[in-house]
């Protein structure tokens, strides 16, 4: 850890940076795409969707079967940003305090000492994170709704950017622990990366052979970049007929699903949106930005029951996109 980060302070807000233009951060965006293509293989969609959910100031929850890559690509987006990196291998017996840290006595001082846990860094990959209890899954909650930690009374900050990647698969259900859904409300967008086609299998084998490409990984952006970059997506324009779009959305999902997006899934789309319009270079929200970004961003903020007809939370979201009206 850097130095900064061996005992953080509590500290007032930093002051927001100068944002990049809108080309410089779209550019920024691509290149940082372009780098963990250099290690992941297909699933370019999927790799934009993560680059967004990081300028839209989310973070991210990675939902597949074990073995295809899903920690290999939070390890190659850590790489490509040239910021404090840390992981935290979520087990059965993982306690809160391994994640945020604890205050221990120095005998030597005859004080207490704050020693930071992993959750203090810039990128944090939280690997299986359904292995953990749910008391120590909650560990997380107000790291990320917050960007701040508290422990023993005492808050601290944290870092930016500070984005938080979460790997789970559901395959051996009997030894994981679901998510609350407060947490799950939490992850901007949940991905899926699926099997490679036979062509792009017979690609990654070839890459792994010798020394595996992740290890010549360089950076290709600075955290205080992306924080420019996160800048310039907040200032992205979303006019009323945008917003009232999103909103008609988050709606549609309350009224014909158990348990509808909540107000913060419509804040994380439009926040999305933001970051899909500055990937493509422009510094204004159409429709289509939004349309592109609420599936991942709202589906698993969605329950659904017997009396929704059986539909998953992706194919209400597919119907609402394809069913609420653009004014």
């Amino acid at each position: 850890m850097t130095e900064a980060n061996q005992n953080p302070k509590p500290r007032p807000t930093d002051e927001s940076p100068e944002p990049l233009s809108i080309d410089e951060t779209a550019a920024l965006a691509a290149s940082v795409v372009e780098n963990v293509e250099r290690v992941i293989v297909g699933h370019h969609d999927v790799t934009e969707h993560i680059v967004t959910t990081i300028l839209a100031r989310g973070h991210l929850l990675l939902d597949d079967v074990p073995g295809v890559g899903k920690t290999m690509l939070a390890r190659s987006l850590a790489r490509s940003i040239d910021c404090e990196f840390s992981r935290v291998q979520f087990t059965p017996d993982l306690l809160p305090t391994d994640v945020t840290g604890v205050n221990v006595f120095d005998e030597r001082t005859r004080e207490f000492e704050f020693r930071p846990g992993p959750v203090f860094g810039n990128v944090v990959l939280a690997d299986e994170i359904n292995r953990a209890p749910p008391k120590t899954q909650s560990a997380l909650l107000e790291a990320m709704e917050e960007a701040q930690v508290t422990v023993d009374g005492e808050t601290r900050e944290l870092d930016q950017p500070f984005v938080v990647i979460a790997t789970q698969n559901d395959v051996e259900a009997d030894r994981t622990y679901d998510l609350p859904i407060a947490e799950v409300d939490r992850f901007t967008k949940r991905l899926t990366l699926g099997y490679p086609s036979p062509d792009e299998e017979s690609e990654v084998l070839r890459r792994v052979t010798g020394r595996h490409p992740i290890e010549d990984l360089d950076p290709v952006a600075t955290g205080e970049a992306v924080r420019r970059a996160r800048e310039a997506v907040a200032r992205v324009t979303a006019e009323d007929p945008v917003r009232e779009y999103v909103t008609r959305l988050a709606n549609y999902t309350r009224d014909e699903a158990d348990l509808g997006v909540s107000p913060r899934g419509s804040i994380a789309l439009l926040r999305a949106a933001q970051a899909r319009a500055a990937l493509d270079g422009r510094d204004y929200v159409v429709p289509d930005d939004v349309q592109v970004e609420a599936e991942p961003v709202l589906a698993h903020r969605v329950r659904t029951g017997a009396e929704t007809g059986g539909r998953t939370g992706a194919e209400l979201i597919r119907e609402a996109v394809e069913t609420v009206p653009v004014k």
